[in-house]
């Protein structure tokens, strides 16, 4: 068991089926939970609650694609480090400072319609993302190329909460 996807029995897919990985995870937590081990020692119980935790982890860790792709680019020795590394392409950049003026648009002046095609823009370039990581990940292994994207995909996450928030 020494990655989430051995834990709960899967492949090692950034495609997932989430039908798939709930009923890998109900599998294994049952298989864990600590009701199973109520007659059990004080030590016994200890080891299931930890893991319970553990299976829990992998599955919230799974769930999210974005976290998957993070979690499976730094399996790969290619660790995300958002907080410290931040260079992304000159293009995704002049993104960014788009999005943020149109952003400031709305925020400037709530007569503004141009909330919903933000939005729309956001969530194409999520899925655009999404189905990137199928490709890097799944198809060529280029977890350097992936890891870089994961970060933007970090951004746009952030960009969509902030524009879903107003």
């Amino acid at each position: 068991m020494d990655n989430h996807f051995s834990l709960l029995n899967l492949p090692k897919r950034f495609d997932l089926s989430g039908e798939a990985l709930e009923q890998s995870w109900k599998q294994a937590s049952s298989q864990v939970h600590p009701d199973r081990f109520a007659t059990a020692s004080a030590a016994e119980k200890r080891v299931a609650v930890q893991w319970a935790s553990r299976v829990n982890d992998a599955y919230q860790t799974l769930k999210s694609p974005l976290s998957r792709a993070a979690y499976m680019c730094e399996l790969e020795g290619f660790p995300v480090q958002a907080e410290s590394n931040t260079a992304m392409g000159a293009t995704f950049l002049m993104t960014q400072m788009q999005w943020r003026e149109q952003l400031d648009d709305v925020r400037a002046n709530p007569q503004h319609n141009g909330l919903s095609e933000l939005l729309q823009e956001i969530q194409a370039k999520q899925l655009e993302l999404f189905n990137e990581m199928k490709s890097l990940i799944d198809a060529q292994q280029d977890y350097a190329s992936a890891t870089q994207r994961v970060r933007e995909w970090m951004f746009v996450n952030k960009m969509h909460q902030e524009v879903k928030a107003l």
